[in-house]
Parts: C-alpha cells; sequence; structure tokens
C-alpha cells in the first residue's frame, strides 16, 4: 500500500556515512497483507498460545526467525538470533486447602494462590492476617503502611492500585495516574522485604483495571519467572489475590469494614490486624528451562556502536487443557500484532538499507518472552544487554497494535516521561494527529510493558499507538462494533485474529514509530529524563 511515512521528516535525516543521502531515500512501502498475515499466522491454533518453554514458543522463534532473516537483519548474539533466558516455571497444585478466619474460599472462583519457591509445596498454620492498607513503602511520599509492624510469619492482605486512585483530591502520590506502587509486583516485592510469610491482594475491578476474570485465565496453572535464585530466598511464601467479596465476607467476620479501613487507607498510611487467622497448603513444583528473547540487528555506520531498539512481546498465556471448548489463549491482539509490527518496521529498515541508505546508528529489534509472566525477557535483556545500555539511546516498545481504524489522536502512554516523546509529538503532527496522554491512567499502562525493564536503568522508552478520537463517522461505527465483538477479551481465549479489523491505523503508528527511530539513528542527540519524571536523575534531559 501507499507509504504513511510523512515526507517531511525523511527530508531532516542527516547524511549517512559512506551512504546516500537520507534527502533521497524512497519512502518505506508498510505492506498491510504482509503484517495482516503475520498477526494471523502467529496468533492461530498450531502455536498453541505462545507460552514460553513450549512447542508454542519453538515454532514462534522458528517464524521470526525466518522472518528477521529473510528480511536481511544479522543474529545480533555472535550471530545467533536467540538470547537464551534461563527461567524457572512454578506449578501449584489447584488442590489447594484455604482457611481465611472462618471462610473457606475456593480456587479460582474466591482466590488464587502460588509460591515462587523450588519446594514441595506450602503449609501453612494459623498465620496471622494483618491489613496494610495499599503495602506502600515511598519515603519521597512520606508513605509506610508498614509502620511499627514485624511481619514476621504474617500474611499482608493489601489494596490494589495506590492511594492516589481513591482519593484524587487528596493530592497524595499522582492523583489518578497510578504510580508503580500501585503495582502487584511491587506489592509482592514489598511485603517480602517486610519479611511477610505471605501477600494477597484484594481485586477491585476499577483501580485494578481488568475484571477478576484476568487473575483467573493468568494467574492459574504454571507460572514463570527469571531462574536467579537470590531473587526468591527472601520473597513471600505465598502470594496471590482473593475477590472483594471474599475480602468483605473476612472483614466483616472480623467485626471491620472494608470500605470503612479502604477510605482511611487513601488518606493515611497504615496498617490493621485482622485478628483473624489463615492456614493454607497446597502441593507445588519448581521445573528449570531456558526460554529466549530473538534480537535481530541492522548494523550502523559511524555511530554503529549506539543502539535504537524496537521491543515487542512473543509470548501469550498458551492453553489450559482443563477448560471446556476452546482451550487456547491465542493473543492475537496481545501480542501477535505487536511482534508482527516490529518485523514489519525492520523489513523496511533493512530495504533501505540494502539499496544504501544506511543509518549512522544501529536498529535493533527484540522479540521478547515471558513479558505475560511479569516482564522477564526484557528485564532479562536489561541485566544482560548484548549491547551496552549507556549506549541504547531509545526504545521503542509495541504492545498491542491499533485494530479499530485510522485516528486523529495519538496516545502516548505516561505522557510527559521523556525527549523521546518529542520526537513521537513531531510525528504525529505531520500526519495530522494531536499526540496526548492515554484516557486511563490509573491502569498504570507505563509500568506494565517490556519498555519499563529499560526505564528503570535511565533509557528513554516509550509505549505509543493509537488513539481514542476516530477519523470519521464510519470508523466510528466500525469501532464501536469491533469493541462490543471483542469486549471481554483481554487474556481470553476469544482474542483471535478477525479478518475484518481495520489495520489502517496500525499502519499508521508503524510509520511514526519508523520515523522516530530513522530521525535518532541519524542524528547526535541523547534524549533523556526531564525534570518531573522520577527517571530523571538516571539519565537527565539535555
Amino acid at each position: 500500500m501507499k507509504s504513511l511515512l510523512p515526507l517531511g521528516l525523511v527530508l531532516l535525516t542527516a547524511c549517512s556515512q559512506g551512504g546516500q543521502t537520507a534527502a533521497t531515500a524512497p519512502s518505506p512501502d508498510f505492506n498491510e497483507a504482509r503484517f495482516r498475515n503475520d498477526i494471523k499466522i502467529l496468533s492461530s491454533d498450531a502455536f498453541e498460545g505462545r507460552a514460553p518453554t513450549t512447542t508454542g514458543e519453538e515454532r514462534t522463534l522458528d517464524y521470526l526467525t525466518t522472518a528477521f532473516k529473510a528480511a536481511g537483519l544479522k543474529g545480533a548474539n555472535n550471530g545467533s538470533f536467540l538470547q537464551s533466558v534461563p527461567m524457572v516455571t512454578y506449578n501449584a497444585s489447584e488442590n489447594q486447602a484455604v482457611r481465611l478466619g472462618n471462610l473457606h474460599p475456593a480456587y479460582r472462583k474466591d482466590i488464587v494462590l502460588g509460591s515462587r519457591h523450588n519446594n514441595q509445596g506450602v503449609e501453612i498454620s494459623k498465620a496471622p492476617l494483618v491489613f496494610v492498607g495499599y503495602g506502600i513503602t515511598a519515603p519521597e511520599y512520606d508513605w509506610n503502611d508498614y509502620a511499627g509492624l514485624d511481619m514476621q510469619g504474617k500474611i499482608a492482605v493489601i489494596l490494589v492500585n495506590d492511594p492516589g486512585f481513591a482519593a484524587p483530591e487528596s493530592g497524595k502520590f499522582k492523583g489518578k495516574a497510578m504510580t508503580y506502587y500501585g503495582r502487584w509486583s511491587y506489592k509482592f516485592e514489598e511485603a517480602s522485604r517486610q519479611g511477610a510469610l505471605g501477600a494477597i491482594i484484594i481485586h477491585d475491578t476499577a483501580p485494578a483495571s481488568y475484571p477478576w476474570s484476568v487473575i483467573e485465565n493468568s494467574w492459574t496453572g504454571p507460572q514463570q519467572d527469571l531462574a536467579d535464585a537470590s531473587q526468591h530466598d527472601n520473597r513471600v511464601q505465598v502470594e496471590g489475590w482473593m475477590t472483594q467479596d471474599t475480602a468483605k465476607a473476612l472483614f466483616d467476620e472480623a467485626g471491620l469494614s472494608l470500605d470503612t479501613l479502604s477510605q482511611q487507607a487513601a488518606l493515611t498510611p497504615g496498617n490493621h490486624d485482622l485478628k483473624q487467622s489463615a492456614d493454607i497448603a497446597f502441593a507445588n513444583s519448581a521445573t528449570f528451562t531456558d526460554s529466549h528473547n530473538l534480537v535481530a540487528t541492522l548494523p550502523g555506520t559511524d555511530k554503529a556502536d549506539e543502539h535504537i531498539l524496537f521491543t515487542a512481546h512473543w509470548d501469550h498465556i498458551g492453553k489450559d487443557d482443563s477448560r471446556d471448548g476452546d482451550k487456547i489463549y491465542n493473543g492475537a491482539l496481545d501480542n501477535a500484532s505487536g511482534v508482527a509490527g516490529i518485523v514489519e518496521i525492520a523489513r523496511q529498515f533493512a530495504a533501505l538499507d540494502a539499496m544504501g541508505f544506511k543509518n549512522r546508528r544501529s536498529i535493533t529489534f527484540i522479540a521478547t518472552t515471558g513479558e505475560e509472566q511479569g516482564l522477564l525477557g526484557s528485564r532479562y535483556y536489561a541485566a544482560n544487554p548484548l549491547f551496552p545500555i549507556d549506549k541504547t539511546i531509545a526504545v521503542l516498545n509495541l504492545d498491542s497494535t491499533n485494530v479499530f481504524g485510522r485516528t486523529k489522536d495519538f496516545t502516548i502512554v505516561g505522557k510527559g516521561q521523556s525527549q523521546l516523546e518529542d520526537y513521537l509529538v513531531a510525528a504525529a503532527k505531520t500526519q495530522g494527529r494531536e499526540a496526548v496522554a492515554e484516557k486511563n491512567p490509573a491502569s498504570g499502562g507505563f509500568f506494565r510493558s517490556d519498555h519499563f525493564s529499560f526505564a528503570k536503568l535511565g533509557v528513554p522508552a516509550a509505549f505509543a499507538g493509537g488513539g481514542s478520537i476516530p477519523l470519521d463517522d464510519a470508523t466510528a461505527a466500525y469501532k464501536a462494533k469491533m469493541q462490543l465483538k471483542m469486549k471481554g477479551c483481554y487474556h481470553n481465549v476469544c482474542d483471535e485474529y478477525r479478518a475484518d479489523w481495520d489495520l489502517s491505523g496500525a499502519l499508521q503508528d508503524l510509520a511514526i514509530y519508523y520515523d522516530v527511530a530513522r530521525t535518532l539513528a541519524n542524528n547526535e542527540h541523547k534524549p533523556g529524563y526531564y525534570q518531573k519524571s522520577e527517571f530523571y536523575p538516571l539519565r537527565p534531559a539535555n
């Protein structure tokens, strides 16, 4: 199809060493049929939901290796396209004996628990339950929910999100925009640092930004983590989620009101002994197997040691043989569409490179593993980079591309973090689109995908795409119908490829990302974080 890349920014690109000037470079040719076919194949039943360390992984990596190699990219790991990621898979039995106070919550329906330890099982008896509000220790906000507590032998009961969501008018934290303190990963980590025996988060759809079905589908079955034993030594022995109804019943038993204590917890840090205990017993096992990131690169010229990274996770949550009917979580939108997107962008760069229009900086593509299990592949790469982190100029992340048609706006998740966003704003403007922040910052999107693993190290990282304002009435009508068809499909078996998807908006977004990378790959600028960002000290804006 006709190129979506605005010619203006191509003309601004610097000349490349030893190659032709970028001003004469042809516009890229994003191919919708090819992009669509990649999504269709990667999300087909043959790939079994693309769970790490399964047959689905092997087929996915074979497909992607072939695609990147055919495009003309090189394997970044001494010629290999694969980077081994040592992983551990935990299998908690679904036959769980759980008592909370006098309640006996049912697995999946009321509670989901697991253990990230290489043990034969969990057997906890009469462990005190302590409500710790949002489970946050944040000196910069003068906040400590664990103040005065000794959590040894106790189980923390924790609210989801952070105080700003429940009381935005209070000025606490960042209001409705979730901070990292609101993420489940932080809450389990902090409970572990406090020496707790266990941690259970109370699910609530609005502040979590997803229904209980996501917990039931994503947190049951095999759970994976990086196989670094040291990071698990002090981790809580048991962790998981309970429904809000279960929590209310537990608090009622204790003569307490969950609603009242939650309101208090949003205004002031604190904790409350529930005067109840827990018995928890279930079998557990751990197996160790390598998964893999796929890393493909297109070397630059005079600044080849500096890299612009594209990331997208190839994994989804596999299949569940215990289900009736459809057992495969195909993950078409999340994230076959994103990984197909970086393959299509790679083809554009490689085609120009082959014609002599080379970039000064290298362009590198990482299809990560284990994002659904806690950003595992990107975390591993960031800790074990194939190219130095201080030479990594920027990260552009694709996770669930736009299948709802063209938009008048362009969403930057967590907008206001770094100078990298200035490039996105400029590229969107040349398409006649206004760059805006996400509509629901309470979901904590900036902390929920692979770019965050790099942001934590100071690399400017962006997660952007789509928009909320359809281009015209016809697109708006299509979007409304498609959203209705796809309702409830996030992390569910109905996230399947649809032949009637309008991918024109996704191709617009690919063009913006391409444009930003092409510009950065040929200038001298090293973007940094703005002073108001928590990552500013790591790489300040200049």
